[in-house]
């Protein structure tokens, strides 16, 4: 089965610039080495990723999973195989967040919402420091002091599409705890 993993950021970025080119590539690189991306399936880093993600050689339908905030499945960016509609608006944060791995590129609350996310589910985090937004405050840090893994756990910071993908193939196997909700005295 191939993992998931989600890019989240910007929902409006320039074409071209730093942001779309980090996003596009990810995207590509993503499916490159056999992975779907998810994202909030709107415009932005979301619509970039998933473009990128379309010009794989080893593209497939189905690599690119929309997650919409919305109730109509045809609400969200033309690069999205499958659109999930929620009608869940920000709440849907935490599904996108919910992925194997989350890749973020700058972006504002939203972002941060999902990283945080991220952050309570055990997930594997990297962050582009390279580009203005929350990905590059949080990029290199913990989020917290909770104890998440036995290893120098953190948010893990990247300067590249290539450098995140290192990063993700490396440190993807060890997170592997599943998240069993909120238990209280741990």
């Amino acid at each position: 089965m191939r993992k998931i993993i989600a890019v989240i950021g910007d929902a409006k970025i320039e074409r071209p610039s730093l942001k779309f080119d980090i996003a596009f590539e990810t995207g590509k690189l993503l499916v490159d080495n056999g992975f779907r991306v998810q994202s909030g399936g709107h415009a932005g880093v979301m619509a970039a990723a998933f473009e990128g993600a379309h010009s794989s050689a080893n593209y497939r339908e189905g690599d690119t999973i929309a997650i919409l905030p919305g109730f109509k499945a045809d609400n969200g960016n033309d690069w999205g195989d499958i659109c999930i509609p929620t009608g869940l608006d920000l709440y849907r944060n935490a599904i996108v967040a919910g992925a194997s791995a989350v890749i973020a590129v700058g972006g504002g609350a939203g972002t941060l919402s999902e990283i945080s996310f991220a952050w309570t589910f055990r997930r594997l985090i990297i962050a582009y420091d390279c580009v203005d937004g929350w990905s590059a405050k949080v990029a290199g840090t913990k989020l917290d002091n909770k104890f998440r893994y036995p290893f120098d756990d953190k948010i893990y910071a990247a300067h590249t599409p290539d450098e995140a993908i290192k990063i993700l193939l490396e440190k993807l196997p060890l997170y592997n705890a599943e998240y069993t909700g909120i238990r209280f005295g741990e």
